[in-house]
């Protein structure tokens, strides 16, 4: 056990993990050493932050903690915390059967981590809020917490509560911090961007903090993640096509597209509406590569239903689509109100097609990339390759650009323009033309 040592695992999605770097800023400015998701957990204290998203989330968040209080028996690492998502979702469930955990905190108290401690909570600790764990050249910012949206299948709401737009000022201001301390590329993340600034200032703003942000000097790349379908704010479409630092990227999840399972997930809108957003936006940003997520397994879904989304999926192409099994979720509409009626088998079986049709269409869209010029960053070096990334792909989720070192001499986080010369379904390589 390492004293005066600070292990943080972060589990779950970009949100949490701003969550983490807030706290690590809170530890290091209180003296402690930081690591986080490190190999070897042997701190004197150890803060879990979970996931309680979905069912399969849940279990990684419980082995987690079981696995560090088993290290915490065998006296390799201390204290024991325990915050995040699942904890505001199960607090008296883990309190019940972990006890071995010294304290659990829910998604938004865990400031009292710092007291409990007997530490002090310091306001913009050593010049900056949060403690950056991705490589020093790109970085998350959440402009927003919670969600107003009912869809039926949904627990976030439950955990994290009513939407609650930041001030578009201190967004700003933590950009500039950021773009300041090196970091070339934002991901303006929230549980809905699309929803920003109706609750504020009572109108869509995300239009206008997209251009203040892409007006930041040095900000090289601006990466939009999580919009909604409903009620999107079209000028967006404009401050994209016109910024060249705003990429042209947006991940939009969709979950699917037949009329009945719209209706059924309480989505608020059609199929064709749908098409029609897809088409606006294929027009309006040229180029642009659009990211979704779909659901399988919902309950009523028809062998028709799933047909249906199939064709979606082929008629649309997306450039990177993401699909998840219907997990039947304590306290939502869908637990309150319909029977779990599809079988897992039957669940995964369609999510495997699915998946299996998405691939055939990545396979071509990146073959299609076979001889352009792309600008693009290099993120890191890994084994025999330098691994880069173009303005249509976003770090940990989709995928990268590979370059031979035994080529180039490159740096990490300079941008080449890498000419695509081979692919398959999950990379592209490539040479450098230009440096």
């Amino acid at each position: 056990m390492r004293k005066n040592q600070v292990d943080m695992i972060t589990l779950g999605c970009s949100k949490n993990l701003m969550d983490s770097e807030l706290l690590i800023r809170q530890f290091l400015a209180n003296g402690y050493t930081v690591r986080h998701n490190s190999d070897n957990v042997d701190g004197e204290i150890v803060v879990i932050n979970t996931c309680g998203f979905i069912a399969d989330a849940q279990e990684e968040s419980i082995n987690m903690i079981l696995e560090i209080v088993e290290s915490k028996k065998r006296g390799k690492v201390g204290q024991v915390y325990v915050m995040g998502c699942l904890t505001e979702r199960f607090m008296d469930e883990l309190k019940a059967e972990i006890p071995e955990v010294d304290a659990y905190y829910g998604k938004f108290n865990w400031k009292k981590l710092i007291s409990d401690l007997g530490k002090a909570y310091y306001n913009d600790p050593m010049g900056g809020n949060r403690s950056i764990t991705t490589p020093s050249h790109y970085s998350y910012l959440k402009i927003s917490e919670g969600c107003d949206r009912k869809c039926s299948y949904c627990a976030i709401p439950i955990i994290t509560g009513k939407h609650v737009s930041r001030d578009m000022d201190e967004i700003v201001a933590e950009a500039k911090q950021l773009v300041a301390a090196g970091v070339k590329e934002i991901q303006l993340i929230a549980q809905d961007l699309t929803y920003y600034g109706l609750d504020k200032y009572k109108t869509h703003k995300l239009p206008e903090l997209v251009e203040r942000l892409a007006d930041i000097e040095g900000l090289e790349w601006l990466r939009l993640h999580y919009a909604y379908p409903n009620s999107f704010p079209k000028d967006l479409l404009r401050v994209m096509r016109e910024r060249k630092n705003v990429c042209n990227y947006l991940d939009i999840a969709l979950q699917h597209i037949s009329d009945p399972m719209l209706r059924a997930m309480r989505r608020g809108t059609t199929k064709a509406e749908t098409y029609e957003l897809l088409r606006e936006l294929r027009e309006a940003v040229p180029g642009i590569h659009l990211r979704t997520t779909l659901m399988v397994g919902h309950p009523g879904e028809t062998e028709e239903d799933f047909e249906e989304l199939l064709q979606f999926v082929r008629d649309i192409k997306f450039d990177r689509l993401g699909a998840f099994v219907y997990s039947h979720e304590e306290g939502t509409y869908a637990h309150q109100t319909y029977s779990d009626d599809i079988p897992l088998e039957l669940k995964q079986e369609r999510m495997s097609r699915l998946m299996s049709e998405q691939e055939r269409i990545t396979t071509a869209l990146n073959d299609s990339k076979i001889g352009q010029c792309f600008r693009t960053i290099i993120d890191r070096r890994e084994g025999e390759y330098y691994i880069g990334r173009t303005e249509f792909d976003s770090p940990e989720v989709d995928q990268e650009v590979l370059i031979k070192r035994s080529d180039a001499d490159l740096e990490i986080s300079t941008f080449y323009q890498v000419e695509i010369t081979s692919a398959d379904v999950f990379d592209l390589y490539g040479r450098i033309v230009e440096a």
